[in-house]
C-alpha cells in the first residue's frame, strides 16, 4: 500500500513545543535520511497531522506502508520507524520516519494470513493452532507484501505447514528458519489428554507384573518344603 503525507518543518523542540503543537492539532515528528555507511543521518524536525499518521498505521499494511512524504515542495519515500502512543488515551504523541533508498533491500515484519477451514477441523474434530503469526522478510521497498496468505483447507489432523512449505516468491525472501512452524491441526487439549491417558493405561496393562519376572518362589539352593 502507498500513502501520501504532508509535513512542515518546526523550529522548536522540547516538551513545551510538543504541547503547543498538539494544541494546534499536530504532533512532533522527525524525518531521518537514508542510512549511509551504516549510519543514520541527523533527523529533520517536522510537524505532522496525527489523524493522517494513524490512518496509515491502522491500514492493512500498517507500519510497512510506503509513504510519499511531502516537505517544502519536495517528495521522498519514507516508512514509519517508531511512534509513541499515550498509555491512557492511546492518542498519537510522536512519530519518526526514515527515508528509503528504493534500490536497497530492507527487512520488515509481515503478518501471516490464514485462508480456508482445515479438513482436520471440519471433519475430524481437530483444532487449528496458529503458531507463528508474522515472519521477517527481506525485499526492496516497492515489493513489501501486505501479508502472506496460506491456504489451510487441505490440512488433516496432525498435518502442518512450515515456512519451508511456502512457495518461493521472487519479490521477497523469508529470513526465519525454514523449519519454523506456521500452523498445524491438533486434537483439542481435553481429547489429547484422554488419548494419552488411554495409551498409558494400555501400556501398563500389557506390562508383566514385577512378581512374575523371576519365576521362582523358593530360595536358591533350598529344597522344596514337604
Amino acid at each position: 500500500m502507498n500513502a501520501t503525507l504532508e509535513v512542515v518543518k518546526r523550529e522548536g523542540r522540547g516538551k513545551n513545543e510538543a504541547r503547543r503543537l498538539r494544541v494546534t492539532g499536530r504532533i512532533p515528528a522527525v524525518v531521518y535520511g537514508a542510512p549511509k555507511s551504516g549510519k543514520t543521518p541527523a533527523g529533520v524536525a517536522v510537524a505532522a497531522d496525527p489523524k493522517e499518521v494513524l490512518r496509515i498505521l491502522h491500514s492493512e499494511a500498517g507500519a510497512n506502508t510506503l509513504i510519499t512524504l511531502k516537505l517544502d515542495g519536495s517528495e521522498s519515500q519514507v516508512m514509519v520507524k517508531e511512534y509513541q502512543l499515550d498509555p491512557v488515551t492511546h492518542q498519537l504523541l510522536h512519530a519518526d520516519f526514515y527515508q528509503l533508498a528504493m534500490d536497497r533491500e530492507i527487512t520488515v515484519t509481515v503478518p501471516i494470513h490464514i485462508k480456508g477451514e482445515p479438513k482436520g477441523v471440519k471433519l475430524q474434530g481437530g483444532m487449528l493452532d496458529f503458531v507463528t503469526r508474522e515472519v521477517e522478510v527481506q525485499c526492496l521497498p516497492a515489493n513489501i507484501p501486505e501479508r502472506i496468505d496460506i491456504d489451510v483447507t487441505e490440512l488433516n489432523l496432525h498435518d502442518s505447514i512450515r515456512l519451508r512449505d511456502l512457495p518461493e516468491n521472487p519479490k521477497w525472501k523469508a529470513l526465519n528458519e525454514p523449519d519454523t512452524m506456521l500452523v498445524h491441526v491438533v486434537l483439542p487439549k481435553a481429547e489429547e489428554a484422554a488419548a494419552t491417558a488411554d495409551a498409558d493405561a494400555t501400556a501398563a496393562a500389557g506390562a508383566e507384573p514385577e512378581g512374575l519376572k523371576k519365576g521362582k518362589t523358593d530360595k536358591e539352593g533350598e529344597e522344596p518344603k514337604k
